[in-house]
């Protein structure tokens, strides 16, 4: 890297080639958006949330880059890309071949790995193949993925699942007494009325006292015809039923109970065959330097890269300098404390970024748009020097690096900037400046105005009222962790990543009576599901809707009676062109409007249904003043989501999006443990007080909120820290300080007590505002 990469680049030419030119760009909330954009710089763009900057980076930019990237290819292989629609913009000039890295998690596909996603576990395999000892085959071997080398018992997978029988059926019961409480099977349904009249065993007597014989059939019998009282039926032993029905389908698309039901029933255990190494005997007696490949998969990656730096052989040496050159870059990038065999969907959205971040280091490509969606994402203070740093790289190597961000740290190193605004929704997608950032920071913006913002430390810490104890926490990294959870107070779990944050509060807390989980997974529904129908908001405005014009409340759902017939209510049409690219197209018998006209001669207070929906939450928070339609509305408000739309599809929200409309929905419960994991993710400076006085209200009001979070605002108006470290991995897993953020500011000897030391004596310290 040069010796000047850390500091911008001087201006160069603002026209011709040099620069991206954007005209009229009208995107989602864009305001016919004009500006040019200077290439192979690093130009970071902020603004609130919803101010309009991923529908002028992602939506109009990279998708039109990647849009005509698509159509340079012949019809049939266009037929199995995903549709781009062309962005709303009268113009793009100069644009190169944009690479988005953004935040969306990895396939939950268990066969995908750390290992297999960034070529690592290949790479590995072919090694083994030339050196390991005793010479077992091809790289096929080693790989769980196929028939010649996966374990035959699991078949590759590490683990099987096993049944909890108890969860299953009450043994002190009889069937007649309802002894199955598998869901479904309620005494007198026709699946308990097959069981009971199977003629296998006696439905008076208790399941304790059954045969091996009758055990066996009442679990594990496979379907086998039977006649009962009700006529002829299939009958199934209730494992077996179970397994086909419910375990073989995708968690997510579950219903609730059912899912809360294969959680209780369902246990994973690993694999006796293989132990969890997914690999069967032959690729497992395979050694080098006394490691088999499951072993190294099993090593923190940065142990793997200190051992495959000790393998030296000539004849493998150009794969094993690609190989430790792919873990050295893990390791930078600070992903140093996974291993190859984590499964990708078990990674956040911020791991997931930064592994496929991985790819494009070592890249000889040069003169392409990079495109990242907020790359500190789950990285503590500590971390983002080194995330800056790799963005300065790709930037040295002659590319255009665009960079959606909130982060100071972030915005200091850019040679352009773009402030978006100035509020959000409606309110936003203008310009509000370009420019560098001596001429940010001297602006009226309101990035402008909060960058040297700081928040105090909290003057009067309050006193818990309980504590949740947590004893001998040892999922993944940590180490037999103790430690109490004050009740009543704002707490914050801090540390670096991989430290054992997630692993301690989400491993030990969910479940727990009154415990909400509010995160940013992603939220279950179709392309119809929208913030109305998520809150239940829609249920109140379809009544109000019926109230007033004396019709049924099912008249005003597109998923109802009121649907317009030609497109169903969704508002587009989805047109498959066999080999071409499917089209999506606004339905031209409603326009878009998704309700048959009929529905739409229905008014509230001057507006029809479809006008209601196209509200952003602040306007509907206007139009309904009163009644549970405004209390909904009012919670939404509160965590921030003003400026989102009623019929907003769910699948265009972001993480941190999800995790506020989560915490909307549970607000109505009092004295109630809420955990979210980074709450300020998305959020502006400006937004993360808003954020903070949310928080304090809620614990005012007798609830418990603990965030796992690395935004120094957040641990300074925390009541109570708990830091984990000391570092991340193997290096982690303990608790280095647990105390108020003043004990920290003035005695703590952590990585996180220097940047919050740091925080709080620089910049323009401010109290949180009171309201939200």
């Amino acid at each position: 890297m040069p010796a000047d990469s850390s500091s911008p680049r001087p201006p160069h030419a603002a026209d011709g080639h040099d620069t991206i030119q954007v005209r009229g760009a009208r995107e989602n909330n864009l305001r016919n958006v004009s500006l040019n954009i200077p290439k192979r710089r690093l130009t970071v763009f902020t603004g609130v949330s919803g101010s309009g900057k991923s529908s002028l980076v992602f939506g109009t930019i990279a998708a039109e880059s990647q849009r005509l990237i698509n159509e340079t290819y012949t019809a049939f292989v266009q037929s199995f890309m995903p549709s781009l629609g062309r962005p709303d913009v009268d113009g793009l000039h100069n644009l190169s071949a944009a690479i988005v890295v953004d935040q969306e998690r990895m396939g939950a596909n268990s066969r995908s790995t750390v290992g297999t996603a960034t070529d690592a576990h290949t790479m590995l395999r072919i090694v083994f193949s030339r050196l390991g000892t005793p010479h077992i085959g091809t790289s096929t071997a080693f790989s769980f993925n196929s028939a010649e080398g996966m374990c035959p018992e699991c078949e590759g997978l590490g683990r099987v699942s096993e049944m909890d029988i108890d969860q299953l059926v009450d043994r002190d019961r009889t069937l007649n007494e309802g002894a199955i409480t598998v869901p479904g099977f309620p005494v007198g349904s026709w699946s308990w009325q097959i069981m009971a009249g199977s003629g296998f065993y006696d439905p008076d007597t208790k399941l304790a006292d059954f045969t091996p014989e009758e055990w066996d059939a009442l679990l594990y019998k496979p379907a086998t015809k039977v006649r009962t009282a009700m006529g002829n039926a299939t009958y199934e032993g209730l494992v077996t039923r179970v397994r086909r029905t419910y375990l073989a389908k995708d968690r997510e698309s579950m219903q609730p109970h059912i899912r809360a039901f294969t959680d209780r029933a369902v246990v994973f255990a690993d694999c006796r065959a293989c132990g969890g190494a997914r690999l069967n005997a032959a690729a497992l007696s395979s050694r080098i330097d006394g490691v088999n490949i499951a072993e190294c998969s099993a090593m923190q990656i940065s142990d793997l890269a200190g051992f495959v730096a000790g393998i030296g052989d000539e004849s493998v040496a150009p794969l094993l300098a690609s190989l430790r050159q792919l873990l050295d870059s893990l390791v930078e990038i600070g992903l140093g404390y996974l291993s190859l065999d984590r499964t990708s969907g078990s990674l956040s959205g911020g791991e997931a970024q930064r592994v496929k971040m991985v790819r494009h280091l070592g890249s000889s490509l040069t003169d392409v748009t990079y495109v990242f969606d907020e790359p500190t994402t789950g990285l503590h203070p500590h971390d983002i020097q080194r995330m800056n740093n790799l963005l300065l790289r790709l930037r040295d190597k002659g590319n255009t690096v665009l960079v959606v961000e909130h982060k100071p740290e972030v915005i200091a190193i850019a040679d352009h900037v773009v402030d978006l605004g100035p509020g959000a929704g409606t309110a936003g997608g203008e310009i509000g400046y370009s420019g560098d950032v001596a001429g940010l920071r001297a602006s009226s913006t309101l990035t402008g105005r909060y960058l040297e913002h700081r928040v105090r430390l909290r003057e009067e810490v309050r006193t818990p009222n309980g504590h949740l104890p947590i004893r001998g926490a040892r999922q993944h990294n940590l180490k037999d962790v103790d430690v109490d959870i004050p009740l009543g107070v704002l707490c914050v779990v801090t540390g670096v990543a991989g430290s054992g944050k997630s692993s301690l509060i989400h491993g030990a807390l969910p479940g727990r009576e009154g415990v909400v989980v509010a995160d940013q997974s992603p939220i279950r529904g179709s392309r119809r599901s929208n913030p109305a129908t998520y809150t239940g908001l829609l249920n109140h405005i379809r009544t109000a809707f019926a109230k007033a014009n004396g019709v049924r409340a099912a008249l005003f759902s597109a998923n109802s009676e009121g649907a317009c017939p030609a497109c169903n209510g969704a508002g587009v049409v989805y047109t498959d062109l066999a080999m071409m690219a499917g089209v999506v197209s606004v339905c031209e018998q409603c326009e878009g409007k998704r309700f048959t006209p009929g529905v739409l001669a229905h008014k509230l207070r001057g507006k029809d249904i479809s006008e209601v929906l196209a509200m952003s939450v602040a306007e509907a928070h206007e139009f309904f003043p009163s009644g549970q339609a405004h209390t909904v509305l009012g919670r939404l408000v509160d965590v921030g989501l003003e400026y989102l739309s009623l019929g907003q599809p769910l699948n265009t929200l972001s993480g941190g999006e999800r995790q506020r409309l989560k915490l909307a929905v549970n607000m109505a419960q009092k004295g109630a443990v809420y955990v979210l994991d980074e709450p300020t993710t998305g959020l502006h400076l400006a937004d993360v007080d808003q954020l903070l006085a949310l928080l304090d209200r809620l614990v005012d009001e007798g609830n418990t909120v603990i965030a796992i979070e690395h935004h120094q605002a957040v641990m300074a108006r925390a009541d109570w820290l708990i830091d984990l470290g000391p570092g991340g991995g193997h290096d982690g897993g303990r608790i280095v300080f647990t105390g108020t953020p003043a004990e920290l500011v003035a005695k703590g000897d952590t990585l996180t007590a220097r940047h919050l030391r740091e925080y709080v004596g620089t910049g323009v310290a401010a109290d949180v505002k009171t309201g939200v």
